[in-house]
């Protein structure tokens, strides 16, 4: 079994792919600005998409995440308001046009056959646990497998097939969340912009889930908007700003020196690593666009002596406690009593296949 937990294509041609959430642990947000980033794959949380051959070719809706019926206007608005406007139907659209595109322009030719796409998740939404790009993740792997272009779709090109469906929508974000989803397990990925450049992608390196320590996850159940994060950073970054361009610089050295904290099993430097991450991240964002509700997540920790910091752009945190049993359950009193979810990290192991380790380039 693979992550996306596939059930091949059996008897009924029935194909089922998962991806789980993504907790970015060291370097972000600098993959998106040619840096680099440590993240690992959350076991807690997951997308499914099933994809079964039918007589025409159906986009299913979700019944709770595609509503389209209500009780009254009032059931309406509450519903838009908690959880926004779009579901999942708009994703599968798009990365159905993305792979057609990119199978069209590289001459990979494709067995005609119609089918059915349905998908379901229970990834919290606006949690920063990339939710939306678990979706299109599997289904992804659903479309490779149905047209049997597994072998002909490169792994490291599949994160940036999953990024551009999701820029297709106007979802601003960068490689790191795809990478992780597409591999699984715990992933390095270098975006210099040579490589950028050069290959169309990172280098992304595989490592060994058993050295990470005991993690957790806090979030909120009214999270924050993740889209609206990068903004005036990245146009700081492009402008030449010095004091956010060495400051980006310094969270990707963070990834880089993560890298052999992590080997080493260097705990105590991981918890200042995690630490050190988002207090740059604050420095360059400031207060007001990280959110007081974000902010308060990672001060719940750090008043118990844990390392906290974002998963991704807000909505939720990551947790690490080096002092053991007796302070993690310090810090699931302090998260109980600020109104916060708390629960140990499910770990996953990579995902790849053995067709899809042979696509790899290295």
């Amino acid at each position: 079994m693979d992550q996306m937990n596939s059930t091949e294509a059996g008897v009924s041609g029935v194909i089922e792919h998962k991806a789980y959430a993504r907790v970015g642990l060291l370097g972000n947000p600098s993959d998106v600005y040619f840096g680099k980033t440590i993240s690992f794959s959350l076991g807690n949380f997951w997308s499914s998409v099933k994809l079964e051959p039918s007589r025409h070719l159906v986009i299913q809706p979700h019944p709770t995440h595609d509503l389209v019926q209500f009780n009254s206007l009032d059931h309406l608005v509450n519903r838009v308001q908690s959880e926004g406007y779009y579901g999942g139907v708009r994703l599968l659209m798009a990365i159905c046009k993305v792979f057609h595109k990119h199978c069209k322009d590289n001459n990979i030719n494709l067995q005609q056959g119609n089918f059915t796409l349905s998908y379901d998740t229970n990834i919290p939404r606006q949690t920063g646990l990339s939710g939306s790009s678990a979706i299109v993740c599997a289904a992804l792997s659903c479309l490779l497998d149905f047209y049997k272009v597994r072998h002909l779709i490169k792994v490291e090109v599949r994160p940036k097939l999953i990024l551009s469906a999701e820029q297709e929508l106007g979802i601003v974000a960068g490689l790191q969340d795809r990478v992780a989803q597409v591999y699984g397990g715990l992933v390095h990925m270098d975006f210099s912009k040579e490589n950028m450049d050069k290959l169309g992608h990172g280098i992304y390196t595989p490592m060994d889930i058993s050295l990470l320590p005991p993690l957790h996850l806090i979030y909120a159940e009214n999270p924050s908007d993740s889209g609206k994060v990068h903004s005036t950073v990245r146009q700081r970054w492009l402008n030449g700003d010095e004091f956010i361009i060495t400051s980006m610089a310094e969270v990707a050295n963070i990834a880089a020196e993560g890298w052999t904290v992590i080997l080493e099993k260097n705990y105590q430097k991981l918890a200042e690593l995690m630490n050190r991450n988002f207090d740059l991240r604050r420095r360059m964002f400031g207060d007001e666009c990280l959110g007081a509700l974000n902010i308060e997540m990672v001060e719940v920790a750090r008043r118990v002596g844990a390392a906290s910091k974002f998963t991704g752009s807000g909505g939720a945190v990551v947790a690490f406690c080096p002092d053991g049993a007796s302070q993690v359950k310090l810090l699931e009193d302090a998260c109980h009593k600020a109104g916060f979810t708390i629960q140990p990290i499910q770990l996953v192991p990579s995902c790849l296949n053995d067709v899809d380790l042979k696509t790899l380039s290295n």
